[in-house]
């Protein structure tokens, strides 16, 4: 009997409830004062921009092999993602979290979205930055 490779998933959810709560945190996402504009700079699909978050999760958390693309370089592409918009960001996440799952999920979520968060900030975010916060002048 051959022996699967296939990682089990890091908790208990499906791709339905992903893309659940991709669409219902891009939705507020859309009417969020500070963060709203700074998507609809980059962002003219929404539905294929959903897709596309919605496969990196499922890659991230179901071990889907479904995204291809750099969370990283698309950040530090953008060119407008500032120091406050992390925390901003994940509020907001969290409470879409919150609000569509249930507390086990919302909480094993939210844990793996602040952990990307900090690797995203430090090399977006902290990298035009000097000892202290002080900005860097290019």
């Amino acid at each position: 009997m051959a022996m699967s490779t296939a990682l089990p998933p890091r908790f208990a959810i499906t791709r339905p409830e992903i893309e659940r709560v991709v669409a219902a945190f891009y939705a507020s996402v859309r009417n969020h004062p500070g963060l709203g504009p700074v998507f609809a700079v980059h962002v003219d699909d929404w539905p294929k921009h959903e897709v596309k978050v919605a496969d990196f999760w499922a890659n991230t958390i179901l071990h889907e092999r479904s995204y291809e693309g750099s969370p990283m370089a698309a950040h530090l592409k953008a060119g407008n993602v500032k120091p406050g918009m992390f925390s901003t960001w994940l509020d907001l996440f969290d409470s879409v979290l919150r609000a569509e799952l249930t507390e086990e999920q919302a909480a094993a979520w939210s844990a793996l979205a602040h952990r990307i968060g900090r690797s995203l900030r430090a090399g977006v975010v902290d990298r035009e930055t000097l000892p202290g916060g002080i900005p860097k002048l290019f």
